[in-house]
């Protein structure tokens, strides 16, 4: 890992429905990301306070960024992997269920239109949703389907 990478920590949350496994995913809220939607999930993650243990972190963001109480019980080490404009995500998954319209999370001011100077507030994700591996693989960060994978492998071990 480069020393000036940016790092993340977050939690992949799972649930098993009719023998298939599904995996909680959040699409990243505002303007940007708006109309996109093939590869710009992600799990529920964010950036570390100075000193702050990455699992602590991961946990704390997830509970921010779904609401849902930071003690979620034992977590199962996913590793980390690096995305492609370098931000390196560190992640554990956990078994559990919500109903994803039951979720909120924190919100975020951007000057929207750019150069506009109006100051919008957005959701840090607008939307959740369980999706099995397959279509997890075709909604996800291409960096981050590598944690499904390594979950589905600690799994089925």
């Amino acid at each position: 890992m480069a020393a000036h990478a940016k790092i993340s920590a977050g939690l992949l949350m799972y649930r098993r429905r009719a023998g298939e496994l599904e995996v909680l995913l959040a699409h990243p809220g505002g303007p940007i990301y708006a109309r996109k939607d093939a590869g710009v999930w992600t799990i529920p993650k964010g950036e570390p306070n100075p000193g702050e243990d990455l699992e602590a972190c991961a946990r704390r963001e997830f509970s921010e960024e779904t609401g849902i109480a930071r003690d979620v019980g034992a977590l199962l080490p996913l590793g980390h992997v690096q995305q492609k404009a370098g931000k390196v995500v560190h992640a554990w998954a956990f078994e559990g269920d919500c109903d994803v319209a039951e979720l909120h999370c924190n919100t975020f001011e951007l000057e929207w239109p750019p150069k506009s100077g109006k100051k919008q507030v957005f959701p840090e994700v607008d939307r959740f949703e369980f999706f099995s591996r397959k279509a997890a693989s075709e909604k996800l960060n291409p960096a981050q389907v590598e944690l499904v994978d390594r979950l589905v492998t600690a799994l089925s071990t």
